[in-house]
């Protein structure tokens, strides 16, 4: 596994649990999944941080 496929991991996993395709609309359903993901685990380390 690369490090491009670890990053798009979660996003892929929700993917294919809603039953979506992964690479159909050039990613970008999966490219969203990423970002809400991420977005919350950085807040939850800044706020851990933070505190």
């Amino acid at each position: 596994m690369s490090f491009s496929e670890m990053m798009l991991w979660p996003g892929t996993k929700i993917c294919e649990r809603l039953g979506v395709e992964p690479e159909s609309d050039a990613g970008l359903i999966r490219s969203m999944f990423n970002m809400i993901v991420y977005l919350v685990v950085i807040l939850g380390i800044m706020w851990a941080v933070m505190a």
